[in-house]
Protein backbone atom coordinates (compact mmCIF):
# COMPACT_ATOMS: atom_id res chain seq x y z
CA UNK A 1 0.00 0.00 0.00
CA UNK A 2 1.10 3.53 -0.55
CA UNK A 3 0.40 6.54 1.47
CA UNK A 4 -0.62 9.13 -0.88
CA UNK A 5 -0.96 12.00 2.01
CA UNK A 6 0.45 10.25 4.88
CA UNK A 7 -0.91 10.35 8.20
CA UNK A 8 -1.68 13.05 10.19
CA UNK A 9 0.91 14.76 12.51
CA UNK A 10 -0.82 12.52 15.68
CA UNK A 11 -4.38 11.18 16.22
CA UNK A 12 -7.57 13.29 16.12
CA UNK A 13 -9.31 14.74 19.40
CA UNK A 14 -12.24 12.77 17.62
CA UNK A 15 -10.76 9.50 16.97
CA UNK A 16 -7.68 7.67 18.27
CA UNK A 17 -6.44 7.14 14.39
CA UNK A 18 -7.12 9.25 11.43
CA UNK A 19 -10.02 8.14 9.44
CA UNK A 20 -8.71 5.98 6.77
CA UNK A 21 -10.10 5.89 3.05
CA UNK A 22 -8.72 3.27 0.15
CA UNK A 23 -8.11 4.02 -3.39
CA UNK A 24 -9.01 0.74 -4.55
CA UNK A 25 -8.09 1.29 -8.62
CA UNK A 26 -4.63 -0.64 -9.75
CA UNK A 27 -1.89 0.83 -8.72
CA UNK A 28 -0.89 4.16 -9.97
CA UNK A 29 -4.29 5.59 -11.12
CA UNK A 30 -5.41 6.96 -8.40
CA UNK A 31 -3.79 10.09 -8.78
CA UNK A 32 -6.81 11.69 -10.18
CA UNK A 33 -9.44 10.93 -7.81
CA UNK A 34 -6.81 11.53 -4.55
CA UNK A 35 -6.25 15.26 -6.05
CA UNK A 36 -9.34 15.66 -6.31
CA UNK A 37 -10.43 14.93 -2.62
CA UNK A 38 -7.25 16.82 -1.30
CA UNK A 39 -9.45 19.71 -3.02
CA UNK A 40 -12.22 19.14 -0.57
CA UNK A 41 -10.91 17.63 2.79
CA UNK A 42 -10.02 21.05 4.68
CA UNK A 43 -7.91 18.70 7.32
CA UNK A 44 -5.16 16.22 7.23
CA UNK A 45 -7.59 13.86 9.53
CA UNK A 46 -7.89 11.44 6.75
CA UNK A 47 -5.11 9.11 5.49
CA UNK A 48 -5.21 8.11 1.73
CA UNK A 49 -4.20 4.86 0.91
CA UNK A 50 -3.33 3.18 -2.29
CA UNK A 51 -4.97 -0.52 -1.70
CA UNK A 52 -4.93 -1.78 -5.38
CA UNK A 53 -7.92 -4.60 -5.48
CA UNK A 54 -7.76 -5.14 -9.35
CA UNK A 55 -5.08 -5.55 -11.83
CA UNK A 56 -4.83 -6.23 -15.46
CA UNK A 57 -3.95 -8.94 -17.51
CA UNK A 58 -4.05 -9.76 -21.51
CA UNK A 59 -7.22 -11.07 -22.93
CA UNK A 60 -7.49 -13.92 -24.89
CA UNK A 61 -8.27 -11.37 -28.17
CA UNK A 62 -6.09 -9.19 -27.71
CA UNK A 63 -3.71 -11.01 -30.58
CA UNK A 64 -6.39 -10.56 -32.65
CA UNK A 65 -7.42 -7.03 -32.26
CA UNK A 66 -4.74 -5.47 -35.09
CA UNK A 67 -6.17 -7.72 -37.89
CA UNK A 68 -9.38 -7.72 -36.93
CA UNK A 69 -9.58 -3.88 -37.37
CA UNK A 70 -7.91 -3.43 -40.28
CA UNK A 71 -10.44 -6.21 -42.06
CA UNK A 72 -13.29 -5.07 -40.54
CA UNK A 73 -14.42 -1.78 -42.17
CA UNK A 74 -16.04 -1.12 -38.72
CA UNK A 75 -18.54 2.48 -38.68
CA UNK A 76 -17.53 2.51 -35.04
CA UNK A 77 -15.24 1.14 -32.17
CA UNK A 78 -16.77 1.87 -28.43
CA UNK A 79 -14.27 2.05 -25.68
CA UNK A 80 -15.47 1.82 -22.41
CA UNK A 81 -12.84 2.44 -20.09
CA UNK A 82 -9.18 3.93 -20.28
CA UNK A 83 -7.97 0.25 -19.44
CA UNK A 84 -9.36 -0.25 -23.30
CA UNK A 85 -8.85 2.59 -24.79
CA UNK A 86 -4.66 2.06 -23.75
CA UNK A 87 -5.17 -1.29 -25.24
CA UNK A 88 -6.82 0.11 -28.34
CA UNK A 89 -4.48 3.02 -28.57
CA UNK A 90 -1.24 0.67 -29.31
CA UNK A 91 -2.94 -0.99 -32.02
CA UNK A 92 -4.25 2.08 -33.53
CA UNK A 93 -1.27 4.15 -33.47
CA UNK A 94 1.04 1.39 -34.56
CA UNK A 95 -1.62 1.43 -37.57
CA UNK A 96 -1.53 5.40 -37.79
CA UNK A 97 2.57 4.80 -37.83
CA UNK A 98 2.28 2.29 -40.97
CA UNK A 99 -0.53 4.60 -42.57
CA UNK A 100 -2.97 2.01 -42.98
CA UNK A 101 -5.80 5.21 -43.08
CA UNK A 102 -4.93 5.99 -45.68
CA UNK A 103 -5.81 2.50 -47.59
CA UNK A 104 -9.30 2.09 -45.44
CA UNK A 105 -11.98 4.05 -43.89
CA UNK A 106 -11.06 5.24 -40.18
CA UNK A 107 -13.72 3.80 -38.18
CA UNK A 108 -15.21 7.03 -35.41
CA UNK A 109 -14.18 6.22 -31.92
CA UNK A 110 -17.37 6.42 -29.42
CA UNK A 111 -16.31 6.74 -25.38
CA UNK A 112 -18.62 5.77 -22.57
CA UNK A 113 -17.44 9.13 -20.37
CA UNK A 114 -15.21 12.02 -19.98
CA UNK A 115 -12.32 10.07 -18.36
CA UNK A 116 -12.41 7.45 -21.23
CA UNK A 117 -12.40 10.32 -23.75
CA UNK A 118 -9.63 11.87 -21.92
CA UNK A 119 -7.81 8.38 -22.01
CA UNK A 120 -8.20 8.54 -25.51
CA UNK A 121 -7.19 12.09 -26.47
CA UNK A 122 -3.73 11.61 -24.89
CA UNK A 123 -2.97 8.86 -27.01
CA UNK A 124 -3.64 11.06 -29.94
CA UNK A 125 -7.18 9.50 -30.93
CA UNK A 126 -10.17 11.83 -31.59
CA UNK A 127 -13.74 10.80 -30.06
CA UNK A 128 -16.37 11.32 -32.32
CA UNK A 129 -19.52 10.47 -29.95
CA UNK A 130 -19.51 10.35 -25.69
CA UNK A 131 -23.06 10.21 -24.73
CA UNK A 132 -24.91 12.46 -21.95
CA UNK A 133 -24.10 9.55 -18.37
CA UNK A 134 -21.05 7.48 -18.53
CA UNK A 135 -22.65 4.26 -18.57
CA UNK A 136 -23.18 1.29 -21.34
CA UNK A 137 -26.86 1.41 -21.14
CA UNK A 138 -27.02 5.62 -21.81
CA UNK A 139 -24.34 4.51 -24.80
CA UNK A 140 -26.39 1.80 -26.35
CA UNK A 141 -29.91 4.82 -26.32
CA UNK A 142 -27.78 7.43 -27.68
CA UNK A 143 -25.46 6.30 -29.83
CA UNK A 144 -26.17 7.62 -33.69
CA UNK A 145 -26.72 5.19 -35.99
CA UNK A 146 -24.86 5.12 -39.33
CA UNK A 147 -27.52 3.97 -41.83
CA UNK A 148 -28.82 0.47 -41.37
CA UNK A 149 -26.49 -2.35 -40.19
CA UNK A 150 -23.65 0.38 -38.95
CA UNK A 151 -21.14 -1.70 -37.80
CA UNK A 152 -19.23 -1.23 -34.03
CA UNK A 153 -16.07 -3.08 -33.10
CA UNK A 154 -15.82 -3.46 -29.42
CA UNK A 155 -12.61 -4.47 -27.65
CA UNK A 156 -14.01 -4.84 -24.32
CA UNK A 157 -12.89 -6.42 -20.57
CA UNK A 158 -13.51 -10.31 -20.45
CA UNK A 159 -15.56 -9.58 -17.19
CA UNK A 160 -17.69 -6.83 -18.65
CA UNK A 161 -21.47 -8.02 -18.76
CA UNK A 162 -23.21 -7.67 -22.06
CA UNK A 163 -24.95 -4.83 -21.93
CA UNK A 164 -23.86 -2.97 -24.91
CA UNK A 165 -23.46 -5.38 -27.39
CA UNK A 166 -26.98 -6.72 -26.27
CA UNK A 167 -28.43 -3.71 -26.01
CA UNK A 168 -26.50 -2.28 -29.88
CA UNK A 169 -27.75 -5.40 -31.39
CA UNK A 170 -31.42 -5.02 -30.32
CA UNK A 171 -31.19 -1.46 -32.31
CA UNK A 172 -30.21 -3.26 -35.91
CA UNK A 173 -25.74 -2.36 -35.16
CA UNK A 174 -23.80 -5.33 -35.82
CA UNK A 175 -21.15 -5.43 -32.90
CA UNK A 176 -17.76 -7.50 -32.90
CA UNK A 177 -16.54 -7.89 -29.40
CA UNK A 178 -13.33 -8.79 -28.69
CA UNK A 179 -12.23 -9.57 -24.78
CA UNK A 180 -8.82 -7.75 -25.45
CA UNK A 181 -7.83 -7.34 -21.84
CA UNK A 182 -9.10 -9.07 -18.12
CA UNK A 183 -9.22 -7.63 -15.09
CA UNK A 184 -8.05 -9.55 -12.01
CA UNK A 185 -8.36 -9.59 -8.52
CA UNK A 186 -4.67 -8.21 -7.01
CA UNK A 187 -3.38 -10.00 -3.57
CA UNK A 188 -2.45 -8.08 -0.71
CA UNK A 189 0.63 -8.02 1.20
CA UNK A 190 -0.14 -8.73 5.22
CA UNK A 191 0.29 -4.67 5.69
CA UNK A 192 -2.12 -4.51 3.02
CA UNK A 193 -4.48 -6.40 5.35
CA UNK A 194 -3.50 -4.44 7.66
CA UNK A 195 -4.83 -1.41 6.14
CA UNK A 196 -8.06 -2.58 4.83
CA UNK A 197 -8.94 -3.95 8.39
CA UNK A 198 -8.53 -0.80 9.47
CA UNK A 199 -10.24 1.35 6.50
CA UNK A 200 -14.01 3.71 7.39
CA UNK A 201 -14.49 4.10 3.38
CA UNK A 202 -13.35 2.31 0.25
CA UNK A 203 -13.78 3.85 -3.23
CA UNK A 204 -14.96 1.65 -5.75
CA UNK A 205 -14.38 2.42 -9.46
CA UNK A 206 -16.11 -1.42 -11.14
CA UNK A 207 -17.46 -3.83 -9.95
CA UNK A 208 -14.43 -6.06 -10.06
CA UNK A 209 -12.87 -3.64 -7.29
CA UNK A 210 -16.05 -4.79 -5.20
CA UNK A 211 -15.35 -8.28 -5.50
CA UNK A 212 -11.48 -7.69 -5.24
CA UNK A 213 -12.23 -5.81 -1.79
CA UNK A 214 -13.97 -9.00 -0.26
CA UNK A 215 -11.50 -11.55 -1.50
CA UNK A 216 -8.65 -9.64 0.13
CA UNK A 217 -10.72 -8.26 3.16
CA UNK A 218 -13.23 -11.28 3.94
CA UNK A 219 -16.56 -10.25 5.03
CA UNK A 220 -15.82 -6.65 5.17
CA UNK A 221 -18.88 -5.40 3.88
CA UNK A 222 -19.37 -2.95 6.92
CA UNK A 223 -17.17 -0.09 5.63
CA UNK A 224 -18.54 2.82 3.38
CA UNK A 225 -18.68 1.86 -0.29
CA UNK A 226 -18.12 5.38 -1.94
CA UNK A 227 -18.47 4.05 -5.75
CA UNK A 228 -18.13 5.86 -8.82
CA UNK A 229 -21.61 5.51 -10.29
CA UNK A 230 -24.47 3.34 -10.28
CA UNK A 231 -22.10 -0.16 -11.58
CA UNK A 232 -20.28 -0.45 -8.97
CA UNK A 233 -23.13 0.51 -6.14
CA UNK A 234 -25.44 -2.41 -7.76
CA UNK A 235 -22.16 -4.66 -7.15
CA UNK A 236 -22.01 -3.81 -3.29
CA UNK A 237 -25.44 -4.19 -3.15
CA UNK A 238 -25.41 -8.01 -4.60
CA UNK A 239 -22.11 -8.39 -2.23
CA UNK A 240 -24.45 -7.84 0.79
CA UNK A 241 -23.27 -3.91 1.89
CA UNK A 242 -25.92 -2.25 3.37
CA UNK A 243 -27.73 0.25 1.54
CA UNK A 244 -27.09 3.04 4.40
CA UNK A 245 -23.38 1.98 4.03
CA UNK A 246 -23.86 2.80 -0.36
CA UNK A 247 -22.96 5.85 -1.69
CA UNK A 248 -22.29 6.84 -5.29
CA UNK A 249 -23.48 10.24 -7.89
CA UNK A 250 -26.47 10.11 -10.35
CA UNK A 251 -23.32 11.29 -13.24
CA UNK A 252 -20.53 9.11 -12.91
CA UNK A 253 -16.83 10.50 -12.99
CA UNK A 254 -14.18 11.99 -10.79
CA UNK A 255 -15.83 14.89 -9.02
CA UNK A 256 -19.11 13.21 -8.17
CA UNK A 257 -17.20 9.80 -6.86
CA UNK A 258 -15.40 12.23 -4.77
CA UNK A 259 -18.70 14.28 -3.70
CA UNK A 260 -19.44 10.38 -2.44
CA UNK A 261 -16.56 10.05 -0.62
CA UNK A 262 -17.27 13.28 1.05
CA UNK A 263 -21.19 12.00 1.52
CA UNK A 264 -19.92 8.75 3.22
CA UNK A 265 -17.80 11.03 5.61
CA UNK A 266 -20.05 13.40 6.96
CA UNK A 267 -21.92 9.83 7.57
CA UNK A 268 -19.61 8.60 10.17
CA UNK A 269 -20.65 10.40 13.22
CA UNK A 270 -16.91 10.56 14.51
CA UNK A 271 -16.67 12.77 11.84
CA UNK A 272 -16.62 16.82 13.00
CA UNK A 273 -18.62 18.62 10.38
CA UNK A 274 -15.50 20.72 9.93
CA UNK A 275 -13.21 18.01 8.39
CA UNK A 276 -14.93 18.19 5.05
CA UNK A 277 -14.86 21.02 3.19
CA UNK A 278 -17.94 21.76 0.32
Amino acid sequence: AISLNGATDGPSQFTNEPLVIALTRELGKNRKLRDELLTKLETNLVQLEELPCIAHADGPDLDRLGSVLMEGDFDYVAVTSPEAAKVLGAVWNDLDRKEWWKTTNQPAVTAVGKATEAALLELGISVEFCPSKATAKTLVAELPAKGENTSLLYPASAKAPATLQDGLTARGFQVTRLNTYDTVTATWTEQEEEIGNKTQIACFGSPSAVHGWLKNCPGNSNVMAACIGETSAAACREQGFPESHIYFPEKPGIPGWAEAVTDALQSLETVPEFLVGR
